[in-house]
């Protein structure tokens, strides 16, 4: 798959990093967009011996910064074949406290910015017949105490999914990874060894017998965008070790 580009956002960390790093070792040429500039920096650093990669600094859910990122992607690179929309946020807290204006930050750093990064790269992506690939949640399908901002924006995100797949078949491909549990203690730019370590409890709890890594979802996107797989579009892939499949009862 040489000679390909993907823009992917919230990539300055986490699982957008490793995404990014992934495409880059399959040739990709990747377009990093995120708000928080030191971390996209140390990032770009880590990947300036890897490939082509470009960082672009700005908010996502403001719709000028995302049609000009698009653009000058789209120049520096001659095509866009592939838009990853990660970016998001959580402000878990008691609804009767969760303002309005923090609910809606959610939401369009969640959720309006994939429906902008699609409205502004879909010409490109008809062009190149590329794919847009949403990283959701489980959360979508499951929830905890005080993350209501969260699971909505979510869930508009997999009902986005489908409906943009309808929309813009069969020129581009849309489909939804919802991960569970992931670890991303080695892809934020920080020591390791600052985080809590897993205990055996952490990773037996899950029926694939560990928790989650980045890898895991990026091997998913890569294989999403594979051309031999074309014939996939509209679906949602739940990457948790099957942990939404587990009936838990109290003991």
């Amino acid at each position: 798959m040489a000679s390909k580009s993907a823009l992917i956002t919230g990539a300055a960390k986490g699982i957008g990093k490793c995404i990014a790093y992934t495409l880059l070792k399959n040739d990709f040429t990747v377009g990093l967009m995120d708000m928080d500039g030191e971390n996209l920096e140390l990032t770009l650093k880590d990947f300036s011996t890897r490939g082509k990669a470009f960082g672009y600094h700005g908010d996502v859910g403001d719709e000028n910064y995302v049609k000009k990122t698009i653009a000058q992607f789209a120049q520096q690179t001659g095509q866009i074949n592939a838009v990853i929309n990660n970016a998001a946020i959580a402000i878990n807290k008691d609804i009767a406290s969760l303002s309005l204006e923090e609910w809606r930050r959610v939401i369009e750093t969640n959720l309006t910015s994939a429906f902008l990064m699609v409205k502004h790269a879909s010409p490109y992506l008809k062009q190149s017949r590329g794919s847009v690939i949403n990283i959701a949640s489980t959360r979508a399908l499951m929830s905890e105490a005080h993350t209501e901002a969260y699971a909505a924006s979510k869930g508009g995100l997999l009902s986005l999914t489908h409906a943009l797949a309808i929309s813009l078949g069969p020129e581009v491909k849309v489909n939804a990874i919802s991960p569970g549990w992931i670890d991303t203690r080695h892809w934020v730019n920080k020591d390791a060894a600052d985080f809590p370590p897993l205990s055996n409890q952490d990773h037996a709890q899950h029926p694939a017998g560990r928790v989650g890594r980045p890898e895991d979802i990026a091997s998913m996107v890569l294989y999403l965008l594979r051309p031999e797989n074309d014939f996939i579009t509209g679906a949602n892939f739940v990457i948790d070790g099957g942990m939404t499949r587990k009936m838990i009862y109290a003991e």
